[in-house]
């Protein structure tokens, strides 16, 4: 008996030791295939093509950008690294928000601790994301007089632009800005209106250089965004001032998910048309952008891999706009089910 006792006791131990080398080795695994040397490997030739790409000409003191963001989060992940390095160089930074992020249900529900956000818990986690996104930006080095939110309905711009009527928002329920922080508070809903208040920020700015979606980007807001710039940039003959980015990108975009900031932001597959610029960042770049994205703690809490994943070593910016596949293109139905981020 003692003896059969003691072969299980050693069967056992052996079988402790088996899983525990197997356990050392699929983490070394998963460590060589997260490190930058080994994820080139994985991806050479999207890696090559990042390297191959055009040095994007550097933003210089004196110099007024005018960074245009669909939410609040949209800022820090298309462009958190270029604005923190033209900060430094002395350029005037100007951040606007389109919309306050009131229509991410999941994060509503996930804050308030509910199954069932309602209207009023989607309107908090607008003046949240507004706390959150003036956070960012003075992590980046944006001062706070730089910043304007227009606080118009998350997941109804693209209906916005195609009707001159008013648009009810489909997560607050509200036909009007509900944001006593925005540019104009109680305004309808109406194309109009978002022109008159996005084209006065243009108008004061005077910006030199304006970040703002690509039309190729999958997310209905974005494309709207879009097109109501490029209209009020092409009505002031400021089209040429115009530079482009992509956050939704195609399917599991930006990959590999997850924080490396050694390795390169690849091309997305809603991209792969446009003649892309590569903005390479610096060491300071990284941590402020990082620190920016950790500002935007509601999203983090439900997308922080999605999110870590644009924080690499550079960012992409296309002069050029080229082709529209997502202009018009999407039911309301699919515009309905985008919002928030």
């Amino acid at each position: 008996m003692r003896g059969s006792g003691s072969r299980r006791q050693f069967g056992t131990r052996r079988r402790d030791w088996v899983l525990g080398a197997l356990l050392l080795v699929a983490l070394a695994l998963a460590y060589a295939i997260n490190a930058a040397s080994a994820l080139v490997v994985l991806y050479p030739r999207a890696v090559a093509a990042v390297h191959a790409l055009p040095a994007l000409p550097a933003i210089r003191a004196g110099q007024t950008v005018l960074v245009v963001s669909p939410h609040p989060d949209d800022e820090s992940l298309c462009c958190g690294g270029l604005i923190a390095g033209a900060v430094q160089a002395g350029a005037q930074v100007y951040v606007v928000w389109v919309t306050s992020g009131d229509g991410f249900e999941l994060d509503s529900a996930l804050l308030d601790r509910t199954l069932r956000p309602r209207l009023g818990a989607t309107q908090k986690l607008g003046r949240r994301r507004m706390d959150e996104g003036a956070a960012a930006a003075a992590a980046l080095g944006v001062p706070a007089g730089h910043l304007t939110f227009l606080g118009y309905p998350d997941g109804a711009l693209l209906r916005m632009w195609r009707s001159p009527d008013p648009v009810r928002s489909p997560h607050t329920g509200t036909l009007r800005v509900p944001y006593t922080r925005a540019l104009s508070p109680g305004a309808v809903y109406t194309a109009l209106n978002l022109r008159r208040d996005l084209g006065s920020v243009l108008d004061r700015v005077r910006p030199d250089l304006v970040l703002l979606p690509s039309t190729s980007d999958a997310h209905p807001d974005h494309v709207a965004t879009s097109l109501f710039t490029q209209a009020l940039l092409g009505e002031r003959g400021w089209s040429s001032r115009a530079r482009y980015w992509i956050v939704h990108g195609g399917l599991e975009w930006p990959v590999p998910k997850g924080l490396h900031e050694s390795f390169p932001l690849l091309i997305s597959p809603r991209g792969v048309h446009l003649p892309w610029h590569r903005a390479d960042l610096d060491q300071q770049d990284e941590d402020q952008k990082l620190d920016a994205l950790k500002a935007h703690g509601s999203q983090m809490m439900v997308m922080r891999r999605f999110m870590e994943a644009f924080v690499r070593s550079n960012e992409l910016i296309t002069l050029k706009d080229t082709g529209n596949p997502a202009d018009g293109t999407k039911s309301e139905e699919e515009d309905r089910g985008y919002g928030g981020f």
